[in-house]
């Protein structure tokens, strides 16, 4: 954690050294008016400041916990950084459902209005079908 912290740092001083750069040559550049522009300047000043804010929260984490990442250790296996994720369900349509009723509710919205009332149904069921896929038949538990 602790070298992307660095690097982190070290990006954040980048943007804002292009801020500085882009705005002094936008201000070259405009001739009789001597303004810069804005919104590149602003947009990379604003990139150095998000990069400064993850580069904190990020070191203060690293010495908060005092330790280091499996991928930052040489002895480390690859296990050793392979949490568990999550069950999920290979066999299971209910997402898919649910994803082709919300496009169809959404596609009332555009088209018709009457297609959302349809569709609403269709999100309910698929919805409390997911939720629900393992308190019946073969896979309850």
């Amino acid at each position: 954690m602790r070298v992307n912290a660095v690097l982190l740092w070290v990006l954040s001083v980048f943007f804002l050294l292009s801020a500085a750069v882009y705005g002094f040559w936008t201000w070259l550049d405009s001739g009789d008016d001597q303004r810069i522009e804005a919104v590149g300047t602003i947009g990379m000043f604003l990139c150095a400041v998000l990069a400064a804010f993850i580069a904190f929260y990020v070191g203060r984490v690293h010495s908060a916990q005092g330790g280091e990442l499996p991928e930052d250790r040489l002895d480390a296996n690859i296990d050793d950084g392979d949490a568990e994720l999550g069950f999920f369900s290979p066999w299971s349509w209910w997402p898919l459902l649910l994803g082709a009723s919300v496009a169809v509710s959404f596609l009332g919205l555009a088209v018709g209005f009457w297609l959302t009332y349809c569709a609403v149904g269709l999100v309910l069921i698929s919805l409390v079908g997911w939720v629900y896929e393992y308190y019946r038949g073969l896979f309850a538990r």
